[in-house]
């Protein structure tokens, strides 16, 4: 399959990788020409702008920041991609976003998927992600090669803008919990019990769980190094809460989330990973002031 491919960070980079390998032919295009040279030795080829990749591929894929990524990408794309094309999504942006996308591709005779993915740099590296993707029934067999090439779950939540719904519902519980484990872990220093030993009885019981594994980790050995970088889950989060708030919809513990992320950002921590949440904590604890 001709495969064209945008987003090539720490994420995009391996799952570039992971197509290749399976044998389609990628062209890829970046706004830093270096980040694609790694791929072109791996057998990918360089394309100079969005437009002229969209007219080289059947399906142009990206995996970039935000709404505003996207938009405009699908703007310079959208005449280039031939008709019946496939443009698949794999950023995190609002539903709505994806739904107005989806629109204007279909009144050209193209196609819009957002398909986001959870599962982090390790997920793309191993080839585990999760997929949820919406767009219609009758593309799940041409994305399917695709899909397969990247992930490990890989469903079909409904129409366009569906994926993202369920990508938001995602971030949702995931960051509730790091916030939870860091919770945990400062309660476990507070009260003058090691938290490694804690978190160890925790993930044989009914609170075990992969962010309490991982993120619990990073929290009981303070190596805050970014896994995903806390501003992208800040991002996240300040994305789904204005959709709720559009919608009507109260997300009490949500709401909480998003102030100790606000708190995260504001510490200056915004590169590093989201088990900061904990060193969020100490800093209120020490000094309420200051936050």
């Amino acid at each position: 399959m001709k495969i064209g491919f945008i987003g090539l960070g720490g994420m995009g980079r391996p799952m570039v990788e992971h197509l290749l390998t399976a044998g389609h032919q990628v062209t890829v295009w970046s706004r830093r020409a270096d980040a694609a040279d790694p791929l072109l030795a791996l057998g990918a080829q360089r394309s100079a702008n969005p437009g002229e990749l969209a007219a080289a591929s059947d399906v142009v894929c990206t995996n970039v920041t935000g709404n505003a990524d996207v938009v405009g990408l699908a703007g310079m794309m959208l005449e280039g991609l031939a008709p019946n094309g496939i443009h698949v999504d794999f950023s995190t942006i609002a539903p709505s976003v994806a739904r107005d996308i989806a629109a204007r591709y279909a009144a050209c005779g193209r196609h819009f998927v957002d398909a986001p993915v959870s599962g982090g740099t390790a997920g793309a590296r191993a080839a585990t992600l999760s997929i949820m993707w919406g767009g219609k029934p009758e593309f799940a067999a041409r994305l399917e090669p695709i899909f397969r090439c990247l992930g490990k779950t890989i469903v079909r939540v409904g129409e366009a803008g569906a994926g993202q719904v369920a990508k938001a519902c995602n971030q949702l519980v995931m960051v509730a919990a790091i916030e939870a484990s860091a919770e945990a872990a400062r309660l476990a220093k507070a009260a003058g019990v090691d938290f490694a030993k804690v978190r160890a009885a925790m993930l044989g019981g009914s609170a075990g769980s992969r962010v309490l594994d991982f993120f619990g980790g990073k929290m009981a050995e303070r190596e805050f190094a970014a896994g995903v970088e806390a501003r992208l889950h800040h991002k996240d989060f300040v994305m789904v809460m204005a959709e709720a708030t559009r919608m009507g919809v109260p997300l009490p513990v949500s709401g909480a989330v998003m102030q100790q992320l606000d708190a995260l950002m504001a510490a200056g921590w915004g590169t590093q990973d989201t088990s900061r949440l904990l060193c969020v904590l100490e800093k209120t604890t020490a000094n309420p002031s200051t936050i």
